[in-house]
């Protein structure tokens, strides 16, 4: 199952508070499971720590998929649903894609766990 990209802000909001400060409404919980659902594998949330600590910033899917004991197309998907919820994004470069982190996704994420 994909996440729908549609459901996820594309930026995130610079009142970005908290859950412990002020409680979620209704539409934003439902947007913000979808993100915490595609982080919920443990494949998407190594490929994600992979994606995210690899060095200048992006990393070649022909690197991530040596990680993993997974087929190409089960990494591609992986990635997609990952894409779809707003926490990377990919670039072609002739027969291979880079993705990068989109940190203001992350900074949201991070920013809500806040105590």
């Amino acid at each position: 199952m994909v996440c729908d990209r549609e459901a996820v802000p594309s930026t995130p909001s610079p009142t970005t508070t908290s859950i412990s400060a002020a409680p979620l409404s209704a539409e934003r919980a439902a947007s913000t499971a979808l993100v915490f659902k595609a982080l919920a594998d443990p494949v998407r949330l190594r490929l994600l720590s992979l994606i995210s600590s690899s060095p200048g910033g992006e990393i070649c899917v022909c690197d991530l998929t040596g990680e993993f004991e997974l087929s190409g197309p089960t990494i591609s998907h992986h990635l997609k649903v990952l894409k779809a919820a707003g926490l990377i994004d990919g670039e072609r470069r002739g027969t291979w894609v880079y993705y990068r982190p989109l940190p203001d996704a992350l900074a949201e994420i991070s920013a809500l766990l806040r105590p």
